[in-house]
């Protein structure tokens, strides 16, 4: 099965805190929801841009994305 990686973008001089800080929500989500894939992660792109990121399978993408509303997405592999 495909797996989707959804993405949060943050930017600014707090971008990494806030990115950290989303992962957290993102970990609670997947604790509630008993989501397949347990994938999260927080990554500083540059001084004014952070990610926050959840990996899900394709089939439970649409309710995660409407629950969560990510800015983006992409195909996930590992290898990332």
């Amino acid at each position: 099965m495909r797996q989707l990686k959804l993405i949060w973008d943050f930017r600014g001089p707090d971008a990494l805190k806030i990115a950290e800080h989303h992962e957290i929500h993102l970990k609670e989500y997947i604790a509630i929801e008993k989501t397949e894939l347990n994938i999260t992660g927080f990554q500083q792109l540059n001084e004014m841009l952070s990610i926050a990121f959840m990996v899900v399978n394709e089939s439970e993408m649409k309710p995660v994305r409407d629950a969560l509303k990510p800015h983006r997405g992409e195909v996930y592999s590992p290898e990332q």
